[in-house]
């Protein structure tokens, strides 16, 4: 029998779920209120994308530095900064009188979120080990993929009973009882000297992310032989390009490409890319034709995929210790496949997008292959590197995930055309399924599973 965790670890387990929920929740938070923002502030399909890309591209281009940082300077240290900026910059979002201030302030929001996820993980696992530990991201995982779900409720609901600012402004409340949580904790190390922080790495990665990303949304209102389109489409490229080669040359890199050389590292960061990449364009989709084209509410718009966060509150803790038990590799195989499933079950919908009997379905079973995906998945890539290192492998598995979705959200309008319609709908559809599956064969092809280890060494 596994031991039951100690109060330092509950607590250790309460804040990373509380934290990293915070920075998840707002980047899927902001779904349902997009058609209100551009309401009262103007523009259209492409001001919906860079509300939402803003905020992606900081805290993927970050997200790699701040785990770097967490694992130099503290857990501890890192989250409290990380939490300080994400509420002044919700504050800022709340106020933001014009689009492009909006935009500005989200992409403050990312970096701060960028400081939250990675030393959130990096906690579970220098704290927990062995069964606990896939216990304790079986928890993780539960609470936090339901801020994916949960979010385009909890923002609905705001916006339908009051404003599209509280969306932001509600922030302050788990970011206030994350800061007295973590005040309990005992203290950091004190940093190394001789620590460096990866700044040139950090601008390329930048840089190579939010220039094509731009490109990518701003092409359909220039075209692709534009100045403006081409110049920042080469430059990224190059500056990525960059990136790739100061990270294997200088001496502390925020992406230590060692990584790369563990085999369910790099195979699970390859899944992480089209599960998420999927996951980003579908719910976001969904969410805008919902309302657009079938005329539902914010409110039941994100009503609509609350059953996905109920089968994760209720089963990613038992799938968390099955995978622990039997190893990830069924589950990282079988899981995307189903979710997959359910969103070429969408196809079913026609012009009358009735929910119980066209979308209903197609919800259920993504949901249930989410589920079955996450916390196997989790697990299978931070347990593949040496606790030492979590807070940069945590890093960079959540920069992929946050890197395919803001592509993918990039790439919508290139999908489904200048308005989103039910033919443009089916055709994102289609995309996220096969990015699913995708998914599911990668791993289901170069996933192994860990050496059994006896029952009685598993006590930890």
């Amino acid at each position: 029998m596994t031991r039951p965790p100690t109060a330092t670890q509950r607590l250790v387990l309460v804040i990373a779920v509380l934290a990293s929920f915070i920075a998840f929740l707002d980047g899927t938070v902001i779904n349902v209120a997009l058609p209100a923002i551009t309401r009262e502030l103007g523009g259209g399909i492409a001001t919906q994308q860079w509300v939402v890309d803003a905020y992606l591209i900081t805290l993927g281009g970050i997200i790699l530095l701040a785990g770097s940082l967490s694992d130099a300077f503290g857990r501890k240290r890192v989250l409290f900064w990380g939490l300080l900026g994400f509420a002044a910059a919700s504050v800022l979002c709340a106020v933001a009188p014009s689009a492009p201030f909006l935009i500005g302030a989200r992409a403050l929001q990312g970096v701060a979120g960028a400081l939250l996820v990675p030393s959130s993980l990096a906690l579970i696992f220098s704290t927990f080990s062995g069964a606990r530990q896939a216990r304790a991201i079986g928890a993780w995982t539960a609470w936090t993929s339901t801020a994916f779900i949960a979010g385009p409720l909890i923002g609905g609901l705001l916006v339908d009973l009051s404003s599209w600012r509280l969306v932001f402004a509600i922030n302050i409340v788990p970011i206030a009882a994350t800061l007295v949580l973590l005040a309990r904790l005992p203290n950091d190390r004190t940093a190394d000297a001789a620590t460096r922080v990866d700044v040139v790495g950090a601008v390329l990665g930048v840089f190579g992310l939010a220039l094509p990303v731009f490109a990518l949304i701003e092409q359909a209102n220039f075209g692709w032989g534009s100045p403006v389109i081409l110049v920042p489409l080469v430059v990224g490229f190059l500056s990525f390009a960059a990136f790739l080669w100061h990270e294997n040359r200088t001496k502390a890199p925020m992406m230590p490409l060692s990584l790369f050389r563990v085999r369910n590292f790099w195979v699970g960061n390859v899944a992480t890319t089209f599960i998420y990449a999927a996951l980003s364009l579908g719910t976001f989709l969904l969410a805008v034709f919902l309302q657009q084209v079938g005329g539902y509410s914010a409110t039941f718009a994100g009503l609509a995929l609350l059953p996905v966060s109920i089968l994760s509150i209720a089963l990613s803790t038992v799938i968390g210790r099955l995978a622990g038990r039997f190893g990830p590799r069924l589950f990282m195989c079988v899981g995307p496949i189903i979710a997959g499933i359910g969103f070429f079950v969408m196809l079913r919908i026609d012009s009358s997008v009735t929910y119980s009997s066209q979308v209903l379905p197609g919800v259920i079973i993504f949901g249930l292959g989410l589920t079955i995906t996450v916390a196997p998945l989790t697990s299978a890539i931070l347990g593949a590197i040496e606790p030492d290192r979590a807070g940069i492998a945590s890093a960079v598995n959540n920069a992929l995930s946050r890197v395919a979705g803001l592509v993918a959200i990039a790439a919508a309008s290139i999908i489904v055309g200048p308005v989103l319609d039910l033919d443009g709908f089916h055709r994102a559809a289609i995309v996220t399924g096969i990015l699913l599956v995708g998914g599911g064969i990668i791993s289901g092809l170069g996933i192994q599973n860990p050496r059994v280890v006896p029952a009685d060494k598993l006590q930890g």
